[in-house]
Parts: structure tokens; C-alpha cells; sequence
């Protein structure tokens, strides 16, 4: 029996001993570096083919040797036992030769039970199983605050790994201390104009209560920071049926992927839920709503690539009325090299909706991606000046030191960011929660979780 053979778990009996391999090792080798071109797209060298085709060789004959003495009756060699059991150190003679008839028994059970022979060891394996799966089920599920927590992890450690080291650089507060606190803030993403103001308020903050030991400003930083996040979030985000909502986003953002999500949470909130595949001019945008919508189970009105989406977002609206949906969501373009285009089409969609759907609550969300930082804090300006933006659905927060930007975001513009993401599951977008922000960022406890 060859080597090849032993792997794929045939049963040994000592007849085959000496039978001729099926299938040549050459040929084994060869039919796998075939798999792996054909996977990698890359040639693997005659010399490495070869170099394979020899080591293996050699190692068949080794163990085809080793297993014909053993089955012969002769005693286990030295060299023999190395190779079963490398990890075990040989105390005495007579432990070797019990640990190698206990390993030979193993075998000789593994095979019984491959072949239906043993149902104790059978029985044996799926009780362990089972084990195995009841510990797998008892493990409990995160919380959102949880993957929140992790999520932000990288962020937390951009923010605070820089300012616990300016804080524990100083014995007093003084202008030295802000001017690097200052550096800190703008390298944590948090933006100039931002980290401007938090430092101004720390400033009348320190001076009103007379603090002097630096370790008291990590705290006035979060308050700070909650109070931006709070300012925007003052009132819960709630759809309110009917509703349209125009999603916009350059392309690798996540925008498509979003949508999906924001579909089918509202549908499991017991809303009717409508697609429509108004950004035309991306290749395989439409294909890949219709994607989302069939996991979903959700319709998607579209046309064909390159069509008005104008025309689309009609018939959307029109459908939406005539099936008395509560929320229509509506997949725009976002292409921010020609502001006139992009502005002209947003403004003849609005016109649309307004005239064929008035009685519906609009709200138009933009799709930033967390991890470009200040570019997405740019991406939103741009987005704001040629469309009515009414609230910020930042992705990607997971991956990213950079989540400072939802705190710039906040301060600057003063749109709230309404949705979050902290990772690729349906579960891990949601509506972003300021106080759960900042507990996850500064590592406060959530009270809502056991």
C-alpha cells in the first residue's frame, strides 16, 4: 500500500503490502500542481514538479517499509517511533513498546470504525460531537454595543494611545500640554476645526474650575466629545411610513451593500419595503441591488443600464403609492467629478417625488466610508452643497483607526450621522446611538447589556 493510499483512509490489510500502486506518485503530484495553476493562474516550474515527485517518492518507501515490519511482527525500531510520535520523549524501553502497541491499537480501532465495525467508537465520536456543538449553541450572542466596542477598538487606541502619552509627559497644565493635545486630535482624524474648538473649551473649562494635574482633561475631553455627538442625536432617527429615502455615495463606499442592510432591518421590523435601481451608470449596480433584494425577498424596480434614473425613481414612486409601501428606497448616483450632472439629476429626482408622492416623509442619506478619514469629511461637504443631505450613514468603522471622523462630521456640518457600521453582517449596521458611541470609545460599561 503506498503512502497516498494510507492518506486516504483505504483500509490496510497485509496482502496489499506489496500490491502496485494505483496511481503513480508522478501522477498524483502532476494532477495537483495542475489544481493549483489553474486556481493561481501561475506556472509551477518542471524543476519544483520533479524536486515534489522525488520527496514524496522517498517518503512512501519509508513508510511502506516501516508499516511492512510492523505488520510482520518485528519489534518497533528506534526511528520508527520518532516518526509516529515525535512529540513524546521515550522515559524507559518498556513505555516505548506500551506506547506503540496503544498507538497500533488506535489505528487498528480508527479503521474498524471507518468501516462501520465499531459502533462504540462510533457512538463515542458523535457524543463528542454533540458536546461540541451544545457548547458552540450555549455560547452567547454580542451585543451590538459589544461589536460596537471591538469595532472601535483601533479608533479608541488612535485617539487615547496619543493623548494618555501627552498626558503622562506633563506634571501642570500649561500651553505646552494644549499645543500637543492639539496635535494629537488633528492626527486622530478629529479634523482642525474641530480639535480647534474642543481645545478653546478645555481651555475656559481648566481656567473655571482651576485644574492643574493634567489627568483630569481626559475626562473634560469626553464630555466633549459626547456633547458633539449628543447634539446631533438629540432626537431618535424613526422612518415614518410613507417614506422616501435617497441614498447617495461615491462608488466603494458600501452604498449598495448599505441599502441591502437598511431593506432588510426595516423589513424585519414589520415594514413593506421597495428598491429602486437609480444609479444606471454603474456597471453591475442594478445586478447587485437585485441581489440583495432576492436575499430579502424585496422587490427592485430598475431598467436597463445607462437609462434616466429619473425615470426609474418615477416608476418606483409610482409603485410604491400604488402597493401602499411604507418605505422606498432609492439606490442614486453619487458622482462627485461633475457636480452639475450629479446636482441636475438629484434636483429633477426631488422635483419627481414632491410632485407624484408629496405626502411622503423625504430623507436623503449619504454613504461614507469611515476608513478615508478627512476624505470622507470633504465627500460630505461636496454632497451637501448639491444635495439636501439630512443625515450621514458612516460604514466601515471596524477596520479603521479612523472613526474620529464621526465626531468632525458632527461638529462641522452639523448633520447627524443617523446609521453606523462595525462590520459585514445585516446585524452590524445600525442606528447610531451618540451615548453608546462614546461609552464604546472611552470603554464605559453599556447598562442596557448583561
Amino acid at each position: 500500500m503506498g503512502f497516498f493510499d494510507f492518506l486516504k483512509g483505504k483500509e490496510y490489510k497485509e496482502e496489499n503490502i506489496n500490491a502496485d500502486v494505483e496511481e503513480s506518485v508522478e501522477k498524483i503530484v502532476r494532477d495537483a500542481v495542475e489544481e493549483i495553476e489553474e486556481e493561481t493562474e501561475e506556472r509551477v516550474s518542471e524543476e519544483v514538479v520533479t524536486e515534489v515527485v522525488e520527496n514524496v517518492t522517498r517518503i512512501e518507501d519509508e513508510v511502506r517499509d516501516s508499516v511492512g515490519k510492523k505488520v510482520s511482527g518485528e519489534e518497533c525500531s528506534e526511528d520508527i517511533c520518532d516518526f509516529e510520535d515525535e512529540t513524546e520523549d521515550e522515559e524507559t524501553d518498556e513505555s516505548t513498546e506500551m506506547t506503540d502497541f496503544n498507538e497500533e491499537a488506535e489505528i487498528e480501532d480508527i479503521a474498524e470504525s471507518n468501516d462501520g465495525n465499531n459502533d462504540a467508537d462510533n457512538n463515542t465520536v458523535e457524543q463528542e460531537t454533540e458536546e461540541h456543538d451544545e457548547e458552540r449553541v450555549e455560547e452567547p450572542k454580542k451585543g451590538f454595543f459589544a461589536r460596537l466596542k471591538e469595532g472601535l477598538e483601533k479608533t479608541k487606541k488612535n485617539i487615547f494611545g496619543g493623548i494618555d502619552s501627552v498626558l503622562g509627559g506633563f506634571t501642570k497644565i500649561d500651553d505646552d500640554l494644549f499645543d500637543e493635545l492639539e496635535e494629537s486630535l488633528i492626527m486622530a482624524d478629529l479634523g482642525v476645526e474641530t480639535t480647534l474648538k474642543i481645545i478653546e473649551n478645555l481651555k475656559k473649562r481648566v481656567k473655571k474650575e482651576r485644574a492643574e494635574d493634567p489627568s483630569l482633561i481626559k475626562g473634560m475631553l469626553q464630555d466633549e466629545i459626547a456633547e458633539i455627538l449628543s447634539d446631533g442625536a438629540e432626537n431618535e432617527f424613526k422612518i415614518t411610513p410613507p417614506s422616501v429615502i435617497l441614498v447617495i455615495g461615491v462608488n466603494g463606499v458600501g452604498k449598495t451593500t448599505t441599502i441591502g442592510k437598511l431593506a432588510a432591518n426595516y423589513k424585519s421590523e414589520g415594514k413593506t419595503v421597495l428598491l429602486a435601481a437609480a444609479d444606471t451608470f454603474r456597471a453591475a449596480a442594478i445586478d447587485q441591488l437585485k441581489i440583495w433584494g432576492e436575499r430579502s425577498k424585496i422587490d427592485v424596480i430598475c431598467h436597463e443600464e445607462n437609462s434616466d434614473p429619473a425615470a426609474v425613481v418615477f416608476d418606483a414612486v409610482n409603485a410604491a403609492k400604488s402597493r401602499k409601501t411604507d418605505v422606498l428606497i432609492c439606490d442614486t448616483a453619487g458622482r462627485l467629478h461633475n457636480k452639475k450632472n450629479l446636482m441636475e439629476e438629484l434636483r429633477k429626482i426631488y422635483r419627481i417625488i414632491e410632485k407624484e408622492y408629496p405626502e411622503a416623509f423625504l430623507e436623503t442619506l449619504v454613504v461614507l466610508d469611515g476608513t478615508t478619514g478627512q476624505n470622507a469629511l470633504a465627500q460630505a461637504k461636496q454632497f451637501n452643497e448639491v444635495a439636501n443631505v439630512t443625515g450621514i450613514i458612516l460604514t466601515k468603522l471596524d477596520g479603521t483607526a479612523k472613526g474620529g471622523i464621526a465626531v468632525a462630521i458632527e461638529s462641522e456640518l452639523d448633520i447627524p450621522v443617523k446609521y453606523i457600521g462595525v462590520g459585514e453582517t445585516i446585524d452590524d449596521l445600525q442606528k447610531f446611538d451618540a451615548n453608546e458611541f462614546v461609552n464604546a470609545l472611552f470603554n464605559i460599561q453599556d447598562t442596557t447589556e448583561e
